[in-house]
């Protein structure tokens, strides 16, 4: 059976806790949920035009930098059509979108697939930890933007090193709070596994894992925002296709409405993923409440 180190890790940042419902009390039903919606929304439209009114400010002090209304009638025109394809320079910015957000899933799950192993040997194991954590604190504060030019060398395709660029800074987020959620595994929990005798592969799932979840989400949640970040500064530099090339060569175009359109679908792209995270998160919490 796994020996677990009773010592939390002290380097992990443990995972902020998610607003959830108290434990008996019911979630928000009918006119209530109505009310906390419309709430959010005004607030919301209260903060995006205090956003638009600065932005507006700074266009009236700066010739050169597009108005709110070129920048949304620039990004009209670019959601109008967004998927045509007229060679290999003149893509829509629908194209782009899904070429970065293949290359981030193709990234983030690769580190997914180590990090979340790792993570569990180093929480679950003081030699691991010993021997890993080291490796980790060095090459954890690393820029992204550092291991491109490596990773080029290695993989001689622009494509694949920006893949690679997100695998490497999204798997340290996941192997931390992975492995902190781990060191936080209850002692009642372990104690009945010893009592029941749990072997390596009973405990890794009956307890390990599902105690371990609410961290691995979160650790996934981060990676995937990120990797989201990353990739942007990753294709100005790699160049050929995808959002970042589409934002570089805008610029080289002196089109900043077109930066602008496009900075905007990065921000929606970045908040819809972030979004699914989190209801992942809360129902996961939920869920471990409920049990």
């Amino acid at each position: 059976m796994t020996v677990i180190s009773d010592q939390a890790i002290e380097t992990a940042i443990p995972p902020p806790p998610e607003p959830l419902e108290d434990e008996g009390v019911s979630p928000p039903k009918g006119g209530e949920r109505l009310r906390m919606l419309r709430s959010s929304i005004g607030w919301a439209a209260v903060g995006g035009a205090i956003i638009v009114g600065l932005w507006q400010l700074a266009a009236w002090r700066s010739p050169d930098l597009p108005s709110p209304a070129d920048g949304f009638s620039e990004l009209w025109t670019r959601v109008s059509d967004p998927f045509y394809d007229n060679g290999p320079n003149d893509k829509g910015v629908g194209r782009q979108l899904a070429i970065s957000l293949q290359r981030v899933f193709t990234g983030f799950t690769l580190a997914a697939i180590v990090g979340v192993p790792l993570g569990l040997l180093l929480g679950a194991s003081k030699r691991a930890w010993k021997a890993g954590n080291p490796v980790v604190q060095i090459l954890r504060p690393v820029s992204p933007l550092a291991w491109f030019p490596i990773l080029l060398v290695v993989t001689k395709d622009t494509g694949k090193a920006a893949v690679f660029v997100i695998f490497v800074t999204g798997l340290w987020p996941i192997v931390v709070n992975t492995a902190a959620g781990v060191a936080t595994v209850p002692r009642d929990h372990r104690n009945v596994a010893r009592v029941f005798c749990f072997g390596r592969t009973a405990y890794v799932r009956h307890v390990l894992i599902p105690d371990s979840l609410p961290s691995i989400i979160t650790g996934l949640r981060l990676s995937m925002g990120i990797g989201w970040m990353v990739i942007v500064a990753a294709e100005m530099l790699s160049g050929g296709a995808g959002i970042g090339f589409f934002v570089w060569d805008s610029y080289n175009a002196s089109n900043l409405s077109a930066v602008i359109a496009a900075i905007m679908l990065i921000g929606v792209v970045g908040l819809l993923l972030d979004t699914a995270f989190l209801r992942l998160a809360k129902r996961v919490a939920i869920e471990e409440v409920q049990a």
